[in-house]
């Protein structure tokens, strides 16, 4: 073991100065050899293979945020439930019961949101929550 403390962090800044050094060449490098002929297509912004309509800053509906909210709230579900997926024989009984009043919780606040009508993207109704 060497006596500078720095010098264990050598061979990791050497991987890094490599690494960096080599993302800038291929960089540069395509910038350099690679050839450039701007045309009416390539210059046209692209949206899916359909032509744009309308204004870029068109103002959304707040279903997209709400819809947007609702998918980091079950990315978040699924993160809790994998590991107790994983370690349900050590928690035995308690460990179920725990995550159905987890599930209970969750699927309570679900129902309500479907029956707002937030995951509803069609005509909206006059018997819904207006959002």
């Amino acid at each position: 073991m060497p006596d500078n403390y720095f010098a264990q962090y050598l061979p990791f800044l050497i991987h890094m100065l490599m690494a960096g050094g080599i993302a800038g060449a291929i960089v540069t490098l395509s910038w350099l050899i690679g050839q450039r002929k701007p045309s009416r297509a390539k210059n046209a912004p692209y949206e899916c293979g359909m032509t744009p309509v309308g204004d870029s800053r068109q103002r959304f509906s707040v279903k997209f945020y709400l819809v947007a909210m609702l998918f980091i709230l079950f990315d978040v579900e699924a993160v809790f439930i994998y590991p107790w997926a994983i370690i349900l024989r050590d928690l035995k009984r308690f460990g179920l019961w725990e995550m159905l009043v987890y599930l209970g919780i969750f699927l309570v606040g679900f129902f309500y949101v479907w029956k707002k009508g937030v995951l509803d993207w069609g005509e909206t109704s006059s018997k819904r929550g207006n959002f």
